[in-house]
C-alpha cells in the first residue's frame, strides 16, 4: 500500500474554523484527520502541502516511522503549527492502518480498556445558579451528561478588588452546589487569565470546599516551577496542559509536580502517537489524563479511540455537533432537540452521548465515522480571534 496524495479542506464548526485532511492510498483507502486551529488557520494548508512531498509513495501503515520522519524535517523541534499539521497526518495514518485490517483504531492501540468513554459539557452562558441548573438539567435530560465545566469568574477580575473576585466566585459555587443535582461533577476553567500564582491559589482554595471536579489552567503555561508552587498550595484537583504541544513540556510539568490531571490535545501535540507517549509519562507520575477537545466531531472520534485504550484516562471534553442542542420551555424546563443548522456537517454520523458516555463502535473500522466530502468541497472558512480584554488602565490582559 502506498500514499497517493494529501487533500486539505478548510471548513467550519459553528463559529470556529477547522482544517481537515484526507490521505488517499493506491488501494482506495482514505484516512481522515484534523488540525487544531491555532491561527493563522490558513497557514496550515501550505504546511500540509509541504509535508505531502515527504509522504508520496510511502507505506501509510508505518505510522511511527513517518511521523518521526516528518518531525526530523525541521532543523529545530516543530512548533505549534508544525505539530498541528503532523497531528492531522498522524490521524490519517492510524485511520488507514485500521481500515486496512477492518478494525477500529483502538484495537491497534492494544484494545479497549473500557467499554465507553465519559464526557463533560461546557456551560459558559448561564449567569445565575438557577439558569445554570436548567442548562445542566437539559443536557442531562437530553444526553445524560452529569459532568460540566464553567467559568469561575462572576465579576470583572480587572475592574474589581481581587478579594471580591474570589468571594463572588466562591459564593457562586456554593449556591450552585445548593441548587443543582448533587450527583453532578462541576469543573472550573480559569482560562490562564491569572498572572500571579498566589492569586490563583487563593481562587482555587476558595472553590475547594465545594468539591470541583478540577480547577483548570488558572495561570500561563510558560513557567513550570510556578505550576509546581501552585499545585503545592492548592487544596483541590489541578488540571492543565492544553497550551503545551511537546511531550518534553509535559515531562517538565510532571517533574515539578505541577498538576493532578494533564490535558493534551490530540490535534496539537502530534496526534495519537504523541498522546500515547504523554499518557505514559503521566501514568508514571500517577497523573490522569483528560484530553482537551474543543474541536469538531472528527477530533472527538480520534479522542474516543485514544481514551478507550488509555489506562489513566479520566474524562473527555465534548461539544455537541451538527446542531444537536436543547431549548428552554415555559417554567424553566428544557427539552432536547436535534436541528440541522450546525456547521460541523462534515461528519455524517458523529458520536453522540448516551447516559453521559460515548459508546464504542466495534463493528466500524478506523475512526468509525463517515465524512461528507461533498460538504467539504466548499471552502467554509470563518474568521475567529480571541477576545483580548482591556484593563481599566488601557493595557491588555492575559488570555
Amino acid at each position: 500500500m502506498k500514499i497517493e496524495r494529501l487533500r486539505a479542506f478548510m471548513t467550519r464548526d459553528k463559529d470556529r474554523p477547522r482544517v481537515l485532511l484526507a490521505i488517499d492510498t493506491d488501494q482506495g483507502i482514505t484516512g481522515w484527520g484534523e488540525c487544531y486551529n491555532h491561527g493563522p488557520d490558513r497557514a496550515l494548508l501550505p504546511l500540509l502541502e509541504y509535508y505531502a512531498t515527504f509522504l508520496a509513495g510511502r507505506d501509510p501503515r508505518r505510522v511511527e516511522y513517518l511521523t518521526h520522519y516528518l518531525m526530523q524535517q525541521s532543523r529545530f523541534p516543530p512548533g505549534a503549527l508544525g505539530l498541528a499539521a503532523i497531528s492531522a497526518i498522524d490521524h490519517c495514518l492510524w485511520d488507514i492502518s485500521a481500515k486496512a485490517l477492518g478494525v477500529p483504531v483502538y484495537m491497534l492501540l492494544g484494545g479497549a480498556v473500557r467499554d465507553r468513554v465519559r464526557v463533560y459539557a461546557g456551560v459558559y452562558t448561564a449567569p445565575d445558579p438557577i439558569q445554570a441548573r436548567d442548562e445542566m438539567d437539559a443536557l442531562q435530560g437530553g444526553w445524560g451528561f452529569d459532568a460540566f465545566k464553567l467559568s469561575p469568574y462572576r465579576i470583572d477580575m480587572h475592574a474589581n478588588r481581587w478579594g471580591e473576585v474570589v468571594r463572588t466566585s466562591a459564593e457562586y459555587f456554593r449556591m450552585l452546589r445548593e441548587t443543582v443535582d448533587s450527583r453532578y461533577d462541576i469543573a472550573f476553567d480559569a482560562h490562564a487569565k491569572i498572572f500571579e500564582p498566589r492569586q490563583a491559589a487563593q481562587l482555587g482554595n476558595a472553590l475547594a470546599p465545594y468539591d470541583p471536579l478540577f480547577f483548570e489552567e488558572p495561570i500561563r503555561p510558560e513557567n513550570f516551577d510556578a505550576w509546581g508552587q501552585l499545585h503545592s498550595e492548592l487544596h483541590c484537583t489541578l488540571a492543565t496542559g492544553e497550551s503545551y504541544f511537546s511531550r518534553h513540556e509535559f515531562l517538565r510539568l510532571l517533574q515539578v509536580r505541577g498538576c493532578d490531571i494533564v490535558q493534551p490535545d490530540v490535534c496539537v501535540v502530534g496526534g495519537i502517537s504523541e498522546m500515547r507517549r504523554i499518557a505514559t509519562l503521566a501514568e508514571a507520575h500517577f497523573v490522569s489524563i483528560a484530553p482537551h477537545n474543543p474541536m469538531g466531531p472528527l477530533a472527538t472520534a480520534v479522542n474516543l479511540h485514544f481514551s478507550a485504550a488509555c489506562t489513566n484516562f479520566r474524562i473527555l471534553e465534548y461539544r455537541l455537533p451538527n446542531g444537536a442542542n436543547y431549548v428552554f420551555e415555559g417554567g424553566g424546563s428544557a427539552a432536547p432537540i436535534k436541528t440541522p443548522q450546525g456547521e460541523a456537517r462534515y461528519v455524517l454520523d458523529p458520536y453522540l452521548p448516551k447516559a453521559g458516555y460515548l459508546e464504542l463502535r466495534p463493528d466500524r473500522p478506523g475512526w468509525g465515522v463517515e465524512i461528507d466530502e461533498d460538504w467539504l468541497k466548499t471552502d467554509r472558512y470563518i474568521h475567529w480571534e480571541r477576545k483580548v480584554t482591556t484593563k481599566p488602565d488601557g493595557s491588555t490582559a492575559y488570555v
